[in-house]
């Protein structure tokens, strides 16, 4: 049973952090390229920052939803003995915490800045350099989640 609940929590970190995977990749190979080349200031900081205020009202659920189905499939898989898929999954865990690092320590400030912005119509001076700072991390954040993948799945085929 504990294999069975083990496998069950790593689909479901799948699925979860797949979601966050595939806005992650959404960004980086559209919308970073349309925010940049296309978009004056003012409509950038606009369609982000509206864009921000509904993904952080809705991300949440996946992102803390997959890091808790990775702990819990973690602890499953040392319950059970399968350290086969227990370094798997904690592998894809420091991925995911280290994501959150950077989105709590980096992205978040951005965000909230450019919600603001959205919301009052007030478009900050530095508002290319608040994109910028957001943008710099999303190739890591990209790569961490294919980490982070990678380590569930290979978890769930090692359980």
């Amino acid at each position: 049973m504990l294999v069975l609940t083990g496998q069950i929590l790593a689909a479901l970190a799948v699925l979860a952090n797949a979601v966050v995977y595939g806005t992650d990749w959404s960004v980086a190979l559209i919308t970073r390229s349309v925010y940049r080349d296309h978009l004056d200031d003012a409509t950038m900081t606009i369609s982000a920052g509206w864009g921000h205020y509904y993904g952080d009202k809705r991300m949440p659920v996946f992102g803390a939803g997959g890091v808790i189905t990775a702990v819990l499939a973690l602890g499953f898989a040392i319950a059970a003995g399968q350290f086969g898929a227990a370094a798997a999954a904690g592998i894809a865990l420091a991925a995911l915490l280290t994501w959150l690092a950077c989105y709590v320590l980096i992205a978040k400030p951005v965000n909230t800045a450019q919600t603001a912005a959205a919301q009052t119509g007030v478009i900050p001076a530095n508002a290319r350099a608040l994109q910028a700072k957001w943008d710099s991390i999303l190739n890591l954040r990209v790569a961490l989640q294919t980490i982070a993948l990678a380590g569930l799945l290979a978890a769930l085929a090692l359980f």
